[in-house]
């Protein structure tokens, strides 16, 4: 027991002596940040911040894009509904550019008529019973009956661009569902670039 106390304690105090004689290789320094480049305080970040809201109230003037009026639809040439876009677009308070003017705006669109396949469903039944001392007995059921039929359906595409960034800022389309009567139809495409406009500017 003697000697078992003996050796521990012969080797505490070797491990005392290495511990004392061990130097840590690491030591804290302190070094200065380095400068910051010198254009640092030129230099504007502006992707922390978000982009500015378009002022859409600078745009008062517009032209046709590449010079081309909105493509037709058959029954409608191009001058009918250049014609009715540009008398919604005043509405919208834009105007034709001035012959010789670079326009603010660059207006383009197209209209087209598509044929939709529409499924509809009605419900049928019937009901078997008496109604003995005026209280009601019997069953009942109905069973849906799915009709099917096409339609015609009219699609207005308008987009304008910033005439002098070539980027578009607003585009917007509606739909009608087309009528046979040639008159008729004329006034809806009329309504239709009207509700397509309608969103312009946008909130």
């Amino acid at each position: 027991m003697t000697l078992r106390i003996l050796l521990l304690g012969t080797s505490l105090t070797l491990l005392a002596a290495c511990q004392g004689q061990s130097q840590n290789p690491y030591s804290a320094q302190s070094l200065p940040m380095p400068p910051a480049p010198a254009a640092a305080a030129q230099t504007f970040d502006r992707s922390g911040y978000p982009a500015a809201a378009r002022d859409y109230g600078r745009y008062h003037s517009w032209a046709w894009q590449a010079g081309q009026l909105p493509s037709g639809a058959g029954w409608a040439d191009s001058a009918q509904i250049a014609e009715m876009l540009t008398d919604s677009l005043d509405q919208q308070g834009l105007r034709p550019a001035q012959q010789g003017a670079k326009p603010d705006l660059l207006v383009s669109g197209n209209v087209r008529m598509e044929r939709r396949q529409v499924q509809d469903y009605d419900r049928s039944g019937a009901y078997y019973g008496n109604s003995p001392y005026g209280n009601t007995y019997g069953m009942g059921g109905s069973v849906p009956m799915r009709r099917t039929y096409e339609q015609n359906v009219l699609i207005v595409n308008l987009q304008l661009t910033e005439a002098a960034s070539g980027q578009s800022i607003w585009s917007d389309s509606a739909e009608s569902i087309s009528v046979d009567d040639q008159a008729e139809r004329s006034k809806l495409l009329r309504k239709t670039i009207q509700q397509a406009l309608s969103s312009y500017p946008p909130n």
